[in-house]
C-alpha cells in the first residue's frame, strides 16, 4: 500500500524551524518500518518543502503556504491506500483523517497496526 503518514508538522510549534523539523523527523520515524512492512510510505511534506521552496514561500502561513501545503496531501490522498495517523495535535492531520474516511481509505493508528505484505 501507499500509506501517508499523517501528524503534526507545524501545530505547537509556533512556527519555530527547529520544533517544525523535530516533527518532521517524528514523521519520517515511521516511513522506514512501514517500508519494512512492505508497503511505501509518503509524507506531505516530502512533496510540500520543495514546491514552497521553488514557490517562494517566506514563512509558514503565507499566502503560497496556503496554497501548496495542505493541497498537497490532500492530492496525495487520491493516490494513497491508507493513512498512518501518528499521535499529537494537527488540524490538517485530522483533516486528512476526515478525507481519507470519506475516500474509504484505511485508517491506521500505529504502525504495529498496519498488516505486513507477504
Amino acid at each position: 500500500m501507499l500509506i501517508l503518514i499523517a501528524g503534526p508538522y507545524r501545530g505547537g510549534t509556533n512556527d519555530d524551524p527547529v520544533l517544525m523539523k523535530k516533527n518532521l523527523d517524528f514523521l519520517e520515524s515511521a516511513a522506514l518500518p512501514l517500508f519494512r512492512k512492505g508497503h511505501v510510505p509518503m509524507i506531505g511534506e516530502w512533496v510540500a518543502l520543495p514546491l514552497l521552496q521553488l514557490a517562494g514561500s517566506q514563512q509558514p502561513g503565507d499566502a503560497v503556504w496556503d496554497e501548496i501545503q495542505y493541497p498537497v496531501a490532500h492530492r496525495l490522498l487520491q493516490k494513497c491506500d491508507a493513512v498512518l495517523r501518528l499521535p499529537g495535535a494537527s488540524k490538517g492531520a485530522d483533516e486528512d483523517v476526515r478525507i481519507a474516511k470519506e475516500l474509504g481509505l484505511m485508517v491506521y493508528f500505529s504502525v504495529d497496526e498496519v498488516p505486513e505484505v507477504g
